[in-house]
């Protein structure tokens, strides 16, 4: 399995597919600039220590939706729509993941404070666009950049997994376990992304009060 990481090159982004590529997955780092994409792939193989890295190849954020079994998107809100625009014609009947936190950091605010979407969700907004042939999954807005690229450390946070296509949220909640100390989580249909997509900016309060970058969410009980 293919998994295409669209706006493979910031920060979250760019965890995501370290975590998978060291896990062995097939991951494509897309970006609106090849060079950029290369760039990427470049970095994940020094942080990796290993110059031949088959299992990761940088795309345009076109071919990598094209080419990919599962589409994570993983740019800031402002990109969220015009990202959308370039990549619909290639998503058509794949598992499509949503990773957007709606921050007002990205628009200029703080990064503290969440924005409300008409829709009610990033992820909402993705599936009204991409319509029903897409399979849109909210999954990851909660693990932190920080806590992805510090590669010789688990990762201590739960994947919050949103979805109205039951098939579709299990193969993202086993790749999102390949992630050492990762535990995936259902949290039922698509809207209650308007629920999970509201932490991030909890947890980036909670980074900045305390002077730290790692803050993670754990669902206890279940």
């Amino acid at each position: 399995m293919k998994i295409a990481i669209i706006g493979g090159t910031g920060d979250q982004g760019l965890g995501l597919a370290l975590r998978f590529a060291k896990s062995g997955e097939q991951v494509l780092v897309g970006s609106r600039d090849l060079k950029k994409a290369d760039n990427a792939v470049n970095i994940i193989k020094n942080m990796l220590n290993d110059d031949d890295l088959p299992n990761v190849t940088a795309m345009t954020n076109e071919e990598a939706t094209k080419n990919g079994d599962i589409i994570i998107l993983t740019v800031p809100l402002q990109a969220q729509m015009i990202t959308l625009k370039s990549i619909k014609d290639h998503v058509g009947g794949k598992i499509f993941v949503d990773a957007t936190a709606p921050l007002e950091g990205c628009i200029g605010g703080k990064p503290t404070r969440f924005v409300d979407l008409w829709e009610g969700s990033a992820s909402e907004r993705s599936a009204a666009f991409l319509g029903e042939e897409a399979r849109v999954v909210s999954a990851f807005c909660n693990i932190s950049a920080a806590s992805l690229t510090n590669i010789d450390e688990d990762v201590q946070c739960d994947c919050l997994v949103s979805g109205d296509d039951s098939d579709a949220k299990i193969p993202v909640m086993e790749l999102a376990e390949t992630i050492p100390g990762v535990r995936a989580i259902d949290c039922g249909p698509l809207e209650n992304a308007r629920i999970v997509e509201k932490i991030t900016p909890l947890l980036i309060n909670l980074n900045i009060r305390n002077r730290i970058k790692l803050a993670g969410i754990r669902i206890t009980g279940l």
